[in-house]
C-alpha cells in the first residue's frame, strides 16, 4: 500500500513538471464535446436574448398604453352646392334647390387620457381653430364630442374634456431623470390616417429650444427645454405620448424638423405636470403674459453682430402689457428684474413663466445702441374658449 501511494505521488509530480515544461499539451478541440465551448454559438444566443428582451419591452409598453391613447378629429360642415332636378312633365324646366351641407370628420392629431372621467392632453396647435368642433376616438372606436377645450397660452398644450367615465389614464413619468440614448417610444395617428402607429428610437438630445405657435394667438413662440428624439414623429402624431421603457409618458410629441430626417421634439412631461397642477387648482390655465414674439440672440450671434445678448423682439401684440409699456419691434430685451435674458438660462419664456399675473417687472432694453428701462405689469391670458 505504501508503495502504491508513493508511486501515485511520484506520478503526480512528474505530470506537473511535464506540464510546466510544456512537454504535455492539451488540445481543447480533442476533448469530448461536453467539455468544449462554442463561442460563436454563445454570441448568437446572447444576441437572440438581447433582441427578444428589447422586443418584449416594446410589446409590453404598447399593450399597457394603447388603451390610453386617443385620436383627435376635427368636424366640419362642407357645402354641397346647388342640386338641379328635371321636371318630368317639362324636360326644359330645370329646378334648382340649395344643396345643403355635409358633415365631415378628419383625424388631425393624437392625445392621451389623464383622468378616468374624460380629461385628455394634446397639443394646442391640434385644436387651434376656435370655430370648429372636435371629436375624440378611443382605441376601441368609440367616438365622443369634445365639450370643452382649455388652451395653455404659454406652452403648446391643451386639455380636452369629454363626457364619459371608466377611461384608462396613462401613467405619468418624470422627465428630469432622462438620459440621452435611452429608449423612446411614440404612439399616435400618423399622417392623420394610421391610428395607433408605434415608432421606436432613442432620446437624441435634451434642453433643446424650438419655435412654435403664433403671435396672433397671444403666446410666445419660443419653446425651451424640449426633448429631441429620433423616434419617427409625423403629422398626426402631435399631442401623442413619448414613452420610456416602463410605459410612462415622459413627453408630449409636438413638432418635427422640416430641415432634417428623424428629428422630432416633445414637451417634457414635467412641464405638463406644472400646467396640470395649475389647472387642477383653478380649472383653467392662468399664465403671466408679456405679449411679444421674439428670437433669442445667443452669445456668438451677439459678438458677430456687435449687439447684446437677449430677446430680439420680432412682433409686439396689440394691447398687450409690452405694447402698453412701450416695447417696440427690433428692441432687444437684455434683462428682466436685473437678471440677464440668455439662451442657456431658458430665454424670455423661462423668465416670464417664473412671474405671476399682476407682477410689475422691470425690463432693460437695448434700442438703437442705447439702454432704456421700462416697467410693465404682466396680464393674464387663460387661453380658454
Amino acid at each position: 500500500m505504501k508503495r502504491i501511494i508513493l508511486l501515485m505521488i511520484l506520478l503526480v509530480i512528474l505530470i506537473s513538471i511535464s506540464v510546466s515544461a510544456g512537454l504535455l499539451k492539451f488540445d481543447a478541440e480533442n476533448l469530448p464535446k461536453f467539455f468544449q465551448t462554442n463561442k460563436k454559438e454563445n454570441i448568437i444566443q446572447s444576441e437572440k436574448v438581447k433582441i427578444t428582451n428589447e422586443e418584449s419591452v416594446i410589446i409590453d409598453v404598447v399593450e399597457k398604453v394603447s388603451s390610453s391613447v386617443v385620436t383627435v378629429a376635427i368636424v366640419n360642415n362642407r357645402s354641397l352646392g346647388r342640386v338641379f332636378d328635371i321636371n318630368p312633365n317639362d324636360p326644359f324646366n330645370i329646378f334648382g334647390a340649395p344643396g345643403g351641407s355635409q358633415k365631415t370628420e378628419q383625424d388631425i392629431g393624437t392625445g392621451f387620457i389623464i383622468s378616468a372621467d374624460g380629461l385628455i392632453v394634446t397639443n394646442k396647435h391640434v385644436v387651434s381653430s376656435t370655430g370648429s368642433k372636435y371629436k375624440v376616438v378611443t382605441k376601441d372606436d368609440k367616438s365622443f364630442e369634445v365639450q370643452k377645450i382649455y388652451r395653455d397660452p404659454v406652452n403648446d398644450l391643451a386639455i380636452l374634456k369629454i363626457n364619459t367615465s371608466n377611461l384608462t389614464p396613462i401613467t405619468i413619468g418624470n422627465s428630469s431623470k432622462l438620459k440621452v440614448g435611452q429608449m423612446a417610444i411614440a404612439i399616435g395617428t400618423a399622417l392623420g390616417e394610421f391610428r395607433n402607429t408605434v415608432t421606436v428610437g432613442v432620446i437624441s438630445g435634451l434642453g433643446r429650444g424650438i419655435t412654435a405657435g403664433s403671435p396672433f394667438e397671444g403666446y410666445v413662440e419660443r419653446l425651451d427645454n424640449v426633448i429631441q428624439t429620433d423616434a419617427a414623429i409625423n403629422p398626426g402624431n402631435s399631442g401623442g405620448p413619448l414613452l420610456n421603457s416602463s410605459g410612462e409618458v415622459i413627453g408630449v410629441n409636438t413638432a418635427v424638423s422640416s430641415e432634417g430626417q428623424n428629428i422630432g421634439f416633445a414637451l417634457p412631461i414635467n412641464t405638463v405636470k406644472e400646467a396640470l397642477d395649475e389647472f387642477n387648482k383653478t380649472g383653467k390655465f392662468s399664465r403671466p403674459f408679456l405679449g411679444v414674439r421674439y428670437k433669442i440672440i445667443t452669445r456668438d450671434l451677439a459678438l458677430l453682430n456687435d449687439v447684446p445678448e437677449g430677446a430680439y423682439v420680432q412682433d409686439v401684440i396689440d394691447g398687450s402689457p409690452a405694447d402698453e409699456g412701450g416695447v417696440q419691434t427690433e428692441d432687444i430685451i437684455t434683462k428682466i428684474d436685473g437678471i440677464k435674458v440668455t439662451d442657456k438660462d431658458g430665454g424670455l419664456a423661462k423668465a416670464i413663466s417664473g412671474k405671476k399675473v399682476g407682477d410689475r417687472v422691470a425690463l432693460e432694453i437695448w434700442r438703437d445702441t442705447e439702454t432704456k428701462n421700462i416697467t410693465v405689469t404682466l396680464s393674464e391670458n387663460t387661453g380658454n374658449n
